[in-house]
């Protein structure tokens, strides 16, 4: 995020005592002893890894397109690949393809559920270097569609199990592995479990999902590594805009068509964007990430609360990722007016993927939309909509004990909230615990966070270990 300039103005503003005061946050957590990686192979783990990207898992909103023989290759070899964690935990399959594994404590603590999906996006229409599905492992990197996303970290979490199960390790309370095999179309996968566990009366102590990441560089004015834990995310609203008009030959048009009055609702929406906010889930990565920060980013950092007008502002100006967690945003994903060339067109449709901040809902997110368009003959019409999730809490032993893992494998490190823009299973699991976390234990270039859904997907075999060690930590010491 290229914030530092405008950040600093703000500081300007709000005036320069301010500024000049001492930073005064909470103390930063003490150093933990390293992670104990022994079992844990790095180079058996990417030659696994790049097995499981070789079976095509490709997803698709519409059921019969999906390969459903790649899915039961891919469940085939997985137990082929984890021997160890099969015959340790109990295998249920779910009725819409998804996989979900209990490895039994013998208490009933309530447990801790590892999720990471295996169904991955389409490689079409982009430019690879190499075939997406080869699964090459090169010069420490493991390439292919899904070594992130979100192969990898199922990678990691299997290689924690597998280790452990091996040398006959039982855990302080029951561990679940939730693999989704539709999340990349928001499929029914992560709601099946949910009601599994709904049935049967539990409530996870924690949840671990995809979502940040370990990063350095993003925030200004923190030099070392910063762990993002996603508390939350955006909500979601698919809906078009739609406007009739008679239609004719298009050698006589007539003013103000619908397509016109289409790209008028566009255009509007497009120079009345939501206002920015800064919510407390963005306002606590703020404070967290400030108190690794030096001189006046700290003294900045230290005054977020009193400055937070200023700063939602700045972050809005700041880059596309930045606005996107201060606002509820809207893209326009696809445009259709005319089926022939010398036809005026009798409907115009524009699809609208809108994510929705943290205070706002899919109500009052379409009641806004009509307002700034503002205009009786163009219909918007929602297709689907799930309000923002709800935020995890920070207060908990499993959100201490997730930082200490974090802390054991990258030393140093800031552990911050995060909210997430996309979607993910997690937000389903919200429903049964207040401590879901979002959260990819591998450190990621910008380059690297850049090739997720799009070409030239990879992930360094270093990267892939660490976030090994890290599952591993976290078993053991729930």
């Amino acid at each position: 995020m290229r914030t530092a300039p405008l950040l600093l103005g703000a500081a300007a503003a709000a005036g320069a005592a301010a500024a000049r005061r001492v930073a005064r946050f909470r103390p930063v957590p003490a150093p933990v002893e390293p992670a104990d990686a022994s079992g844990l192979d790095p180079d058996a783990a990417a030659a696994r890894l790049a097995e499981l990207i070789r079976v095509p898992t490709v997803s698709s909103r519409d059921p019969g397109q999906a390969d459903a023989a790649a899915f039961e290759r891919f469940r085939e070899r997985l137990a082929e690949l984890y021997p160890h964690a099969h015959r340790a935990l109990e295998r249920e399959l779910l009725p819409g393809g998804s996989l979900l594994y209990r490895w039994r404590s013998g208490t009933d603590a309530p447990p801790l559920v590892l999720m990471a999906h295996h169904d991955v996006v389409p490689v079409t229409g982009q430019d690879w270097s190499r075939d997406p599905f080869s699964g090459a492992v090169e010069d420490g990197w493991v390439h292919g569609r899904g070594a992130v996303d979100d192969k990898g970290s199922l990678v990691a979490v299997l290689e924690a199990v597998e280790s452990l199960a091996a040398g006959g390790h039982t855990p302080a309370r029951d561990v679940y592995v939730f693999s989704g095999n539709d999340e990349e179309v928001l499929g029914v996968g992560a709601q099946e479990a949910v009601a599994v566990f709904r049935g049967r009366g539990i409530r996870p102590w924690a949840v671990v999902d995809e979502g940040g990441a370990v990063v350095t560089g993003v925030f200004p004015g923190v030099p070392g590594q910063i762990a993002v834990v996603g508390l939350a995310e955006k909500g979601l609203l698919d809906c078009e805009l739609v406007t009739t008009d008679p239609g004719g030959h298009a050698s006589s048009p007539t003013s103000g068509g619908a397509p016109a009055r289409l790209a008028r609702a566009i255009l509007r929406l497009d120079a009345a964007p939501f206002p920015a906010r800064l919510h407390d889930v963005v306002l606590a990565m703020v404070d967290a990430a400030g108190r690794h920060a030096p001189g006046a980013h700290r003294a900045l950092f230290a005054h977020a609360r009193p400055l937070r007008p200023l700063l939602a502002t700045a972050l809005a100006r700041a880059s596309r990722e930045a606005n996107a967690l201060v606002r509820t945003t809207v893209a326009v994903t696809e445009l259709e007016g005319s089926s022939a060339r010398n036809v005026l067109a009798t409907r115009a449709r524009a699809h609208l993927n809108v994510r929705i901040a943290l205070g706002e809902t899919v109500q009052s997110t379409v009641e806004r939309l009509r307002r700034v368009v503002a205009d009786d003959r163009v219909e918007v019409r929602v297709l689907s909509g799930s309000d923002p999730s709800p935020v995890s809490r920070t207060d908990t032993e499993a959100y201490a004990a997730l930082g200490a893992a974090v802390r054991a494998v990258y030393p140093g490190a800031a552990v911050a909230p995060y909210l997430m823009v996309q979607a993910s299973d997690a937000r389903h699991f919200a429903q049964i615990s207040d401590s879901v976390y979002r959260f990819m234990p591998f450190d990621l270039s910008r380059g690297e966070l850049d090739a997720l859904h799009a070409a030239d997907e990879r992930i360094s075999v270093a990267a892939l270990h660490r976030g090994a060690v890290f599952f591993r930590h976290l078993i053991t010491h729930l």
